[in-house]
């Protein structure tokens, strides 16, 4: 059901994506740490809705500390001949709104309008998954975005290098200071994201 607020944050998002945005708070993930593999699956049409969703050119962004985070667990990562890929970081409001009009699935993608709407959206969570050494995707229990059972956090799958490669990255995220969620193993949220308020969205840049 689209209400007046959503009408409203399409209109605000579709004013202030024509300008080049401004991310406050955020840093990209790559500065923090290079070796971590960055592969924003919805600025590409390699994704549910099939087309880019996010503003040409846009970084993996997440807050400081969580890209903090992230480097600790690609530092565990990459003393055992692995690495981190990430598929998503901050997603902007329009993206999410517009997931959420697609999808209206609160078990995958989270409703903009509800009290935390999504954590993508406060830079504090991250899509991931597990790459070798050459940077190439490893065994995982499904691709991204498969919203089925099999995506669930805990394996039930009967295949011993997927619950390896998957409790790999789950123990890294661990320690790095992430939690899973129960729908999807490629999701994690930063420990601390309770410290912070959702992010303003982009401003226009002041010439």
């Amino acid at each position: 059901m689209i209400t007046i607020r959503s009408i409203a944050l399409l209109i605000f998002c579709a004013a202030t994506a024509v300008a080049e945005p401004r991310y406050d708070n955020l840093v990209d993930i790559r500065a923090i740490d290079p070796t971590i593999v960055v592969d924003l699956r919805y600025a590409t049409s390699r994704n549910l809705i099939g087309r880019p969703l996010y503003p040409p050119g846009l970084p993996a962004l997440v807050r400081p500390t969580t890209a903090a985070r992230l480097a600790e667990a690609q530092k565990i990562l990459r003393a055992r001949g692995y690495g981190l890929k990430i598929w998503d970081a901050y997603r902007p409001l329009a993206a999410q709104l517009e997931l959420w009009q697609r999808t209206h699935n609160g078990a995958y993608v989270a409703d903009p309008e509800s009290r935390d709407g999504s954590l993508h959206t406060w830079g504090v969570a991250v899509d991931a998954t597990l790459v070798d050494e050459n940077g190439n995707e490893v065994p995982m229990p499904t691709k991204f975005d498969e919203f089925s059972p099999a995506a669930k956090l805990r394996y039930h799958g009967d295949d011993p290098v997927v619950q390896r490669n998957l409790k790999l990255l789950q123990t890294a995220m661990r320690h790095g200071g992430f939690f899973g969620v129960r729908t999807e193993w490629w999701h994690f949220v930063a420990y601390d994201w309770k410290k912070y308020a959702p992010m303003r969205e982009a401003k226009r840049l002041q010439n």
